[in-house]
């Protein structure tokens, strides 16, 4: 009689936490805290996202010495804690910056070179460290400079889990052909882990999701794919944490920008693959809108302040900016402040003090007209300089609130108005933050419109009343700095614009594949050359949060002097 033994079937959890770059303390506690409900779930193996105990990006902290002490003692000090808990038999994964001695290649045999950072994944067992793999291949396009900070890894890492093979990689090790993956198969791994800190674009989950089902293909074996969640500086990580088949099915998934714990039961190597929750996508608007949120809060509350100010004019960049704030930090936490001069209209105002009061915002009002007329008695001004001497003496206001009160100064400008220099230096351009800096404007009334139907919908709570009013989204956009103004007055209507920076913005295509499209040559030559001549402009712009494949200061830094033009 042959007795069949039945090899218990390991439960693996993927924490997709929230972590702050360079505070290893909190982190470390937070991968305590978050074990701890693995375990009182039942896992036996809880992952944790690339750089947990770090933070990501550390950038140039890495490079220093004290830096990576202070994170390795963290790491030994979670280890023993895991253990004084009754913890010591869950398997921890978690990420963090190691180090090794770089040999120079052409002197074999020399002594160690100097000491190297890497980024890390450890495993936590029995109160000690049992395994650390280095993440091989090292990103260095886009927002990613890890190849000048990191050395790279050479070793393939396979864990063992009740008895079952689990491979271990990190982020771009998936996201190259060879490398370790292709090594899995040889390992006869029963699951591939994957710890990332991936930020956000739009529209990069399906890409995650598609490369996890190729190298799932690959291995045989389903793909755990773990990610980060929150922001940090201008980054925001949403999440989506998933396990894949080797089919291509996704069998359980995450919901995204929020603090999440994926549990999901490897079950036997020829039984059909354990299914679980699988969060639905969110629409495209929605996923950005959240984003948006996502990134003012983890920028607001990872940089030392509770609440934001600036000015509500009425129009709909300061009105997305506002509900966006809102959403972030409560609407409590908003100061609005409008700033009329004599060329504000009052339906700007009232939209403004309608707004604030939907949202629940400190509201303030401070005209500007006495300031205006006090400082051109001393130097008379006209045409722009008289239009930018008004948004700057709104600058001035917004930072002695700020200086007075403690409040971060968000700069309301988006994408489009960045792109063709739409904007005044020390005036509307002031501040800390720019939360819709990677928004052009066709977007931003779409994301408006979204806010009030989600309102409406019940998304955000019942019975809100859509945060932004009508008007702001209906009327014609306009800086009013002089009588009657509008956007329009000097720039192409904005879905045209909207559709030719696309294309040479994010794009590239030049000015012969623009006219070929069919543009208008006068529409195109001067929207070229508002952009070129912008640069210096958006050089000092604050950060914003990034939404898209290539954002300003970010993606796209061009020459600021660039005389270049396609013929």
């Amino acid at each position: 009689m042959v007795r069949l033994v039945h090899m218990p079937s390991p439960r693996i959890a993927l924490a997709q936490i929230d972590t702050r770059v360079g505070d290893v303390d909190a982190n470390a506690r937070a991968v305590l805290d978050w074990a701890r409900t693995a375990a009182q779930a039942g896992a036996d193996l809880v992952v944790f996202p690339e750089m947990t105990l770090t933070g990501y990006p550390i950038e140039d902290l890495a490079l220093r010495a004290s830096f990576r002490r202070g994170a390795e003692a963290a790491l030994q000090r979670t280890a023993a804690a895991l253990a004084d808990e009754g913890l010591g038999d869950l398997a921890v994964l978690v990420g963090t910056v190691g180090e090794k001695s770089v040999t120079p290649v052409h002197e074999p045999g020399a002594p160690d070179g100097p000491r190297r950072p890497t980024n890390q994944a450890v495993l936590l067992q029995h109160g000690q460290v049992q395994v650390r793999y280095d993440k091989h291949h090292l990103p260095n396009y886009g927002v990613f400079d890890e190849y000048r900070i990191f050395a790279g890894g050479d070793d393939v890492c396979v864990i063992d889990v009740l008895g079952r093979r689990v491979g271990v990689v990190i982020c771009e090790d998936i996201w190259q052909d060879g490398g370790p993956v292709s090594q899995m198969d040889e390992n006869e791994v029963s699951l591939l882990v994957v710890l990332n800190a991936s930020p956000y674009e739009e529209g990069k989950g399906h890409q995650r999701v598609e490369l996890a089902a190729r190298r799932a293909h690959e291995v045989e074996a389903p793909v755990a794919y773990v990610n980060l969640v929150g922001a940090q500086d201008d980054l925001v990580f949403d999440g989506g944490s998933f396990v894949i088949a080797t089919d291509g099915t996704v069998l359980t998934r995450a919901p995204q920008f929020v603090e999440h714990l994926l549990v999901w039961d490897l079950l036997g190597d020829d039984d059909a693959p354990a299914t679980g929750p699988v969060a639905p996508p969110l629409s495209p608007d929605e996923e950005v809108y959240r984003a948006l949120v996502t990134g003012l809060r983890g920028y607001v509350t990872k940089n030392g302040f509770r609440s934001v100010v600036f000015g509500m004019s009425g129009g709909i960049d300061s009105a997305l900016v506002a509900a966006i704030a809102a959403d972030a930090i409560g609407g409590e936490n908003v100061v609005g402040v409008s700033m009329p001069s004599v060329y504000s209209s009052e339906h700007s105002k009232d939209d403004a003090a309608d707004l604030a009061k939907r949202i629940g915002a400190d509201y303030r009002v401070q005209p500007i007209g006495p300031m205006v007329d006090a400082f051109e008695s001393e130097l008379p001004l006209d045409g722009l300089a008289a239009e930018n001497l008004q948004a700057r003496i709104r600058g001035v206001i917004l930072m002695a609130i700020s200086n007075s009160e403690g409040h971060l100064v968000l700069a309301p400008g988006n994408k489009t108005e960045l792109a063709v220099g739409y904007s005044t230096i020390y005036g509307d351009a002031v501040g800390g933050f720019g939360p819709i800096k990677d928004i052009d404007k066709s977007r931003v009334w779409a994301l408006a419109r979204w806010r009030n139907n989600a309102a409406l919908d019940g998304v955000f709570g019942p019975d809100e009343l859509p945060p932004i009013p009508e008007s702001s989204i209906t009327k014609p956009p306009s800086a009013e700095l002089r009588p009657g103004q509008v956007d329009q007055d000097s720039l192409p209507p904005y879905e045209i614009l909207d559709e030719v920076l696309d294309a040479y913005v994010e794009n590239a295509e030049g000015r012969a594949e623009l006219l070929a499209r069919g543009f208008d040559p006068a529409v195109v030559d001067k929207v070229l050359t508002l952009v070129d001549r912008a640069e210096w402009k958006r050089r000092q712009y604050p950060p914003g949060t990034k939404v898209t494949a290539l954002a300003f200061g970010r993606d796209r830094r061009l020459p600021i002097t660039t005389q270049w033009r396609e013929p």
